[in-house]
């Protein structure tokens, strides 16, 4: 089992950035590959961010792209999302999902995912 914190949210306004951490315990992710995904009032979870286990292996979403961006922390064993530029409409609840390996592809489909956390609210004011 892994267990998935989120920490680092909060309300921001537009244009500020924020530095999303995801913690994990229970066992070591280095090999996972991990997932940001968000979800705002009223609309189906999006994906945001993810990174798999081999050098390059990241992939965003449209809306993201060029603003977030995805790390690792093996020896912290967590991942971390950096948000700049940010934006009314990224407001959301972020939500960090882990994935057994299953090869080198970062899937951007929520339901591939075997883990998440609690999830952290990011408000952004206009």
């Amino acid at each position: 089992q892994v267990q998935l914190v989120e920490s680092g949210g909060g309300l921001v306004q537009a244009g500020d950035s924020l530095r999303l951490s995801c913690a994990a315990s229970g066992r070591t992710i280095g090999s996972y590959s991990m997932g940001w995904f968000r979800q705002a009032p009223g609309k189906e979870r999006e994906f945001v961010s993810g990174i798999g286990w081999g050098p390059g292996t990241t992939t965003y979403g449209d809306s993201v792209k060029g603003r977030f961006t995805i790390s690792r922390d093996n020896p912290s064993n967590a991942v971390h999302l950096q948000m700049n530029s940010l934006k009314p409409e990224d407001t959301a609840v972020y939500y960090c999902a882990a994935r057994l390996p299953r090869g080198i592809r970062v899937s951007i489909t929520a339901s591939d995912y075997d883990y998440w956390g609690q999830g952290t609210q990011v408000t952004v004011s206009s």
